[in-house]
């Protein structure tokens, strides 16, 4: 809705002088609160899953496993020796895991 900013104010008198019954009826006046969204517009800025990313290339530098991180034997993630839970097995499993 449009707001014309040159129209008069309404001071504080004004304002204290609604009745009850008048902002009760502007207030049933406004509608149900809703906003008409389009689908269309939405689905715009959504990428599906399976999109074609085949010309995206990535610039991610992988280091490999250091001397002082393991791989837990359970959730194949690389951790720090902090993290060792326990070894079964001959399998170390980080704390997370336990």
């Amino acid at each position: 809705m449009a707001t014309d900013y040159d129209s008069p104010r309404k001071t504080d008198e004004d304002i204290n002088e609604d009745s009850l019954q008048e902002l009760q009826a502007r207030r049933g006046d406004k509608g149900t609160g809703t906003i008409d969204v389009d689908p269309d517009e939405v689905a715009e800025g959504m990428e599906l899953p399976g999109a074609d990313l085949s010309g995206e290339e990535l610039a991610v530098r992988v280091l490999p496993r250091q001397a002082d991180e393991f791989t837990c034997s359970r959730c194949f993630l690389v951790h720090h020796r902090s993290q060792l839970a326990e070894q079964r097995n001959g399998g170390l499993i980080c704390k997370e895991c336990v």
